[in-house]
């Protein structure tokens, strides 16, 4: 099994291809590369560590254990303090492990519309182009009236192995109250708005460790908790090696390792791909040398390839999470798992407790009067804020989940007003990065009205008995918008709710101040190095120019590619795992047919 930790063994100092980070479309194109090219060597380069046989990530019921305090599974990422947020700054996560993101997100399988693919206006990249590699990655256990899905992938695609059926119901009943939000039998058929769907498999679970594990793959070597610092280039601008350390982070943590992290050089024959994110990916350029003059200039690294699109734009969903006072029961949640009340976790591994293969959250509902949804709304079953918040720790939680999937400041790479750039040449220097949220005023109404939307539905609930008042705006207590606790259950009939909350202009004030207040990512970092038909800045006419063109080749250098979601050139209407492991399948392909012909 050639997987290494924190330094490649003595006789490893020349691979053919070396892939820059270890996250989701990274598994894929190793995985696929290795299987497809068995006389290609592979070297995969993680920062984070081994996610095998890690119970927190195997098993769906304990993800949230992975954004706890202390975790090493995720990198949090500070932006820089924004008028817009009231002088916040953000911490932006990213998967930070083997897998990356998708062996830390929420599992919550969806798909773009065919809208979203077409409007990239990329060849080789529209709706029909990607759809054959959204079936290539899946096992889908649902519904398939279109024939839109795949089996065979290796990706497992299910509704987990719980499901109370409570929350769910209830949550379709709403919505169907509320606005007429009917369910659908497939949300990800690539067309369907305005419904409900009901719907954790990693990366390097289904693509990577099969291979590190048959004893048939030996030209695959992955390398765990080392950091790439930077991708070295030769005289005529050729990437051929990457420089690496292990990661201080681990090498702090295991008082066996040898205290020095010291760079270490490897050789690529025949290419290196960057696949760290769509925030590590545009500085390890920057520190590489390939980015705009000015930046670089400012950091004081020496420019190898001026590309001035690198870093220059940021997409990213807004979202805000909104939790309820309620009537469900134990079995109805996952606090009771979360907190302990059903046992200690390796008690519940062995008797493979179906709890621990949900993910808590129910059915995205979307609203849109047009083509595309506005927001999209998921049911939680758990509280889904700091605990310290909770009112009552361990009990059956509540809540709702709304993002927005195309704030107008975050659109596509042309109007993004966020922006990712260093601030100096070492990996350790803080960077300079905008998320440009509420940089509209479109944006700021927009979550307004979905945090009246969202909260009657959730008030046409018969679980619904209220606000938690900590987490939601402070209206005045004589405002008709006031949070409640609706606690004489028996006097209440709260199923008969058919009436709109007023809000005053005081309240719509109170709501505004606090949207700015509480607004965050939808941890769907994207766009950062687009790819388009050209990196200049004058034929873009005033675009953000391109990084790579429609095989993913960095413009200005060779043998460089980027594979990951930052390369996407537009917003999409989903949880972008899907994403991230169709652009990993169809680089595997573009890649495997260019260096099948050398």
């Amino acid at each position: 099994m050639p997987l290494y930790t924190k330094q490649l063994p003595g006789g490893l100092s020349e691979v053919d291809v070396i892939i820059a980070g270890g996250g989701t479309a990274a598994c894929v194109v190793a995985a696929r590369l290795s299987d497809a090219l068995p006389d290609l060597s592979i070297l995969v380069i993680e920062g984070g560590q081994n996610n095998a046989n890690d119970p927190l990530i195997n098993f769906p019921g304990y993800f949230l254990a992975n954004l706890a305090p202390g975790s090493t599974a995720n990198i949090l990422y500070k932006t820089n303090k924004a008028d817009e947020l009231n002088g916040r700054e953000l911490m932006i996560p990213s998967g930070g492990i083997l897998g990356g993101g998708s062996s830390t997100n929420f599992m919550m399988y969806s798909r773009p519309l065919k809208s979203d693919f077409d409007s990239w206006n990329a060849p080789g990249w529209s709706a029909e182009d990607i759809l054959p590699y959204l079936k290539k990655l899946e096992t889908y256990h649902g519904p398939d009236e279109k024939g839109v899905h795949g089996q065979g992938g290796p990706v497992h695609v299910s509704r987990g192995t719980y499901t109370p059926g409570r929350l769910e119901d209830e949550f379709i009943t709403a919505a169907s109250k509320l606005a007429g939000w009917e369910a659908v039998p497939d949300a990800q058929d690539l067309e369907t708005v305005n419904g409900a769907g009901r719907l954790r498999q990693d990366a390097a679970t289904c693509h990577l460790h099969p291979l590190l594990n048959d004893n048939s793959h030996p030209n695959l070597h992955v390398l765990v908790e080392a950091q790439v610092t930077r991708i070295l280039f030769d005289d005529d601008k050729t990437a051929n090696a990457v420089e690496f350390r292990p990661n201080p982070l681990f090498v702090v943590a295991d008082s066996a390792s040898a205290p020095a992290t010291a760079t270490t050089t490897i050789k690529a024959r025949k290419l290196v791909i960057a696949s760290c994110g769509a925030i590590g990916t545009p500085v390890l350029l920057q520190r590489s040398g390939v980015g705009s003059p000015s930046v670089l200039e400012k950091a004081n690294v020496p420019l190898v390839s001026s590309s001035p699109g690198v870093g220059a734009s940021y997409l990213d969903h807004n979202m805000i999470l909104y939790p309820y006072l309620n009537s469900l029961s134990p079995a109805d949640t996952l606090d009771a798992l979360v907190y302990g009340r059903m046992g200690p976790p390796p008690s519940l591994i062995a008797e493979q407790h179906p709890m621990l293969g949900w993910n808590g959250q129910e059915l995205p509902p979307s609203s849109s009067s047009r083509a595309k949804p506005d927001v999209i709304l998921t049911a939680l079953a758990g509280f889904p804020l700091d605990p310290s918040l909770n009112p009552s720790p361990g009990d059956p939680g509540l809540g709702c989940s709304a993002f927005i999937p195309y704030p107008s400041s975050c659109v596509s790479g042309s109007n993004s007003k966020g922006h990712v750039y260093i601030t100096g040449p070492g990996i350790d220097s803080p960077l300079d990065f905008s998320t440009g949220f509420l940089s509209s005023p479109d944006d700021l109404a927009l979550l307004c009205w979905t945090y009246k939307t969202q909260r009657e539905l959730m008030r046409r609930m018969p679980s619904y008995r209220g606000e938690v008042a900590a987490c939601h705006p402070p209206f005045a207590a004589d405002s008709p918008a006031a949070c409640v606790s609706l606690s004489d259950v028996d006097k209440v009939d709260i199923s008969s709710v058919e009436s709109m909350i007023s809000y005053t202009e005081a309240d719509d004030a109170v709501l505004e101040k606090w949207i700015r207040d509480n607004v965050g990512s939808g941890w769907h970092s994207m766009g950062t190095c687009k790819m388009g038909a050209s990196s200049s800045e004058s034929e873009n006419k005033g675009r953000v120019p391109a990084v790579v063109d429609f095989d993913l080749n960095v413009y200005g250098v060779n043998r460089l590619k980027l594979v990951d979601l930052s390369v996407v050139p537009g917003n999409v209407r989903c949880n972008t795992a899907s994403v991230a492991l169709a652009v990993g399948e169809k680089a595997a392909d573009i890649i495997i047919k260019e260096l099948g012909e050398l």
